[in-house]
């Protein structure tokens, strides 16, 4: 304590004490700051800074669990290591635009179909990085449809990386017994229905709930494979015949389903119990077939874990009309995009582990639910098939697909990937093409002309009506 005067301090050993303490302050402050520095050292030294980093849609823990796992086994390979972030689907456009714009884009994406084109567009996606790793792993090794519907120009804007086509699920012992061909157009599947109705029998299972995605993905689908498309290069196209014929043998499969609004659940519940010969699903239907799904199992006999039904089972991936005699497949095609921001060497080298040496690891993540669009290498051109065959399906029970299906069925299955499509891809109006599918009038107007409320050619017209509006 002390006292000071107007012109300085009254007590020199009062003034002496102070510049002491103010010394002793001096070097406390010097000595927390050193510490603290040494502190700060020590952490950040022991920070480890990914050298790229990976965004995916794959947020589920145990599907984020297996990334890791191969992200770790990248690291150990090559001393890159990765970063795995999960972003939810739904945010990825959001996320990805807003990233894009501070100049903070990871190095490499897993997407989905519908960024592709509008990402390379934009500048998000190295177009030429993608198309570099493409060519490297040898275009010739992978789907054409996944590459087609990633086309840029010239390029390959994005790695197609895994898919799934949906399919045509039928009773190929029912279809043998009857002397049938397998359903893989129009008018086989309407013979069969013919053939195979009756007796508490319905020929098909359709879907009718207009409100329902399902009733979107199966009308295009069957739209696609007679050659249908809505949309062209900045706009839409007039509907005439081929639209015509494939509403009506959608009306035949309508007819031959049973009464109500039907969407997936019932497709399924009837064809599990041996009441319908055919239904539109997705792969994902493969392993409740074989009765590993417990919430799902088959009530087609008393065993609900056994796998009869799957044995009895084809799939057909590719069908036609009579207006497009080569066919479609409906497909969901995922990519990796090496991005404007990235570290394109070491991007390149994380995409080429993934999709080579990791990709029995990478299919492994859902293996019913990504095909391998990738088929082989150079050394064998049907080494990823023969690999994804052997991984492991099911939920409560596990088995190889090899195990329930045959090599004739899996082939067929992957097969599907050549031909995929989907409305406005090739012409870089996939934005335009879901606006439509999700307004869902095509699901209601051909609903009101299944239930005989219009012709046929008002049908078409309604549509083309609608349409002018996109």
């Amino acid at each position: 304590f002390f006292f000071q005067a107007d012109h300085g301090i009254r007590d020199s050993v009062a003034s002496r004490g102070l510049g002491d303490v103010y010394k002793r302050q001096q070097g406390d402050v010097m000595k927390n700051i050193f510490k603290l520095i040494c502190i700060l050292t020590l952490f950040y030294s022991n920070i480890v800074y990914a050298d790229i980093k990976f965004w995916t849609t794959e947020v589920q823990p145990a599907r984020m669990a297996k990334q890791e796992e191969m992200a770790k086994s990248f690291e150990a390979k090559t001393g890159i290591k990765v970063e795995v972030i999960p972003i939810e689907e739904k945010d990825l456009g959001t996320r990805a635009t807003a990233a894009a714009a501070s100049g903070n884009l990871p190095d490499v994406i897993y997407h989905t179909l519908q960024y592709v084109l509008p990402w390379a567009e934009a500048g998000i996606l190295d177009v030429d990085a993608n198309n570099d790793v493409v060519k490297a792993l040898g275009k010739k090794t992978f789907a054409p449809g996944a590459l087609n519907m990633a086309k840029s120009g010239s390029k390959i804007a994005a790695v197609p990386v895994d898919g799934w086509t949906q399919m045509v699920v039928y009773r190929k012992d029912l279809f043998e017994k009857a002397g049938l061909d397998a359903p893989t157009n129009y008018a086989n599947i309407t013979k069969a229905i013919k053939a195979l109705s009756g007796d508490n029998m319905y020929g098909f299972v359709a879907a009718t709930k207009t409100d329902e995605n399902f009733m979107s993905q199966v009308l295009e689908h069957v739209l696609l494979a007679n050659g249908v498309n809505l949309v062209k290069k900045g706009g839409t196209k007039k509907q005439g015949k081929a639209l015509k014929n494939s509403l009506e043998f959608y009306k035949v499969l309508a007819k031959a389903s049973p009464p109500g609004e039907l969407y997936w659940k019932q497709s399924r519940a009837l064809y599990f119990a041996g009441r319908t010969p055919m239904i539109i699903w997705s792969p994902f239907i493969m392993d409740e077939l074989a009765g590993l799904r417990d919430s799902a199992p088959p009530t087609f006999n008393v065993d609900p874990t056994s796998n009869e039904l799957a044995q009895k089972t084809g799939f057909i991936t590719n069908f036609s009309g009579p207006n497009n005699k080569k066919g479609a497949a409906w497909a969901d095609i995922r990519y990796f995009g090496i991005t404007a921001d990235a570290d394109t060497d070491e991007a390149k080298k994380f995409i080429m582990y993934s999709m080579d040496e990791g990709y029995a690891s990478t299919l492994s993540i859902a293996p019913e639910g990504k095909f391998p669009v990738r088929r082989g290498n150079s050394s064998d051109p049907n080494a990823f098939t023969k690999a994804w065959s052997k991984l492991p399906v099911g939920v409560d029970r596990k088995a190889p697909l090899t195990d329930l299906y045959s090599a004739d069925v899996i082939n067929n299955i992957v097969a599907g990937l050549d031909t995929a499509s989907r409305w406005g891809v090739k012409e870089g109006e996939l934005s335009r093409a879901s606006k439509i599918i999700n307004a869902q009038f095509l699901n209601r107007i051909t609903r009101e002309y299944i239930d005989d409320e219009i012709s046929v050619d008002e049908a078409v017209n309604k549509i083309n009506a609608e349409l002018a509006k996109f």
